[in-house]
C-alpha cells in the first residue's frame, strides 16, 4: 500500500511586519524615557571677590589640608597638627579654645581638594562648642 504524503506548504515568516512593530516600540520607548543629564553638568566653584576681611587682633584658625588633616594655628602663628584626627579630638581642642574666645572670628582654611566631609565636620563642631562668627578663608582670583 502506498501512502500519499500531503504537500507541505511553505511557511514564510513575514519580517516586514515584525520590523514595523519593533520600530514602533523603539519610538515609544525613546519618547517616553527621561534622560539623566547629571554627567553633563560642569561645575566650576566660585571665586570670592570683594573687600578684605577686617583685621582682628586675635582669631582662631583651623587648617584642613587635602587629606583632611586638621591643624590649629597657635599664638605663635604656626600651625600645630592635632594629635587625634577625629571628631572627638577636634571637639576637645576647639572646646579648650572656645572657653575664653567664643566671640572672636573662627576661620576655616581648607584646601580646595579637601573633601566636603572634613569641612562640614569642622563647621559642625565649631558651632557645637559655641563659635558664632565662623568664616571661610578664600583667595582673590588671579586676573
Amino acid at each position: 500500500m502506498k501512502f500519499q504524503r500531503k504537500k507541505r506548504e511553505n511557511v514564510d515568516i513575514t519580517l516586514i511586519s515584525m520590523i514595523d512593530v519593533l520600530f514602533v516600540l523603539l519610538l515609544f520607548f525613546m519618547v517616553s524615557t527621561t534622560f539623566n543629564h547629571q554627567t553633563e553638568v560642569n561645575i566650576k566653584l566660585p571665586e570670592a571677590e570683594g573687600s578684605p576681611a577686617e583685621d582682628h587682633p586675635k582669631t582662631v584658625s583651623l587648617l584642613i589640608n587635602a587629606d583632611g588633616i586638621y591643624s590649629l594655628v597657635g599664638d605663635d602663628g604656626q600651625p600645630h597638627q592635632l594629635i587625634e584626627q577625629n571628631r572627638a579630638g577636634l571637639k576637645q581642642e576647639l572646646s579648650k579654645l572656645a572657653v575664653n574666645s567664643k566671640d572672636i572670628p573662627f576661620i576655616i582654611n581648607a584646601d580646595d581638594k579637601t573633601q566636603n566631609k572634613a569641612v562640614m565636620t569642622a563647621l559642625d563642631i565649631a558651632g557645637q562648642v559655641g563659635f558664632s562668627h565662623i568664616t571661610f578663608a578664600t583667595l582673590h582670583p588671579a586676573d
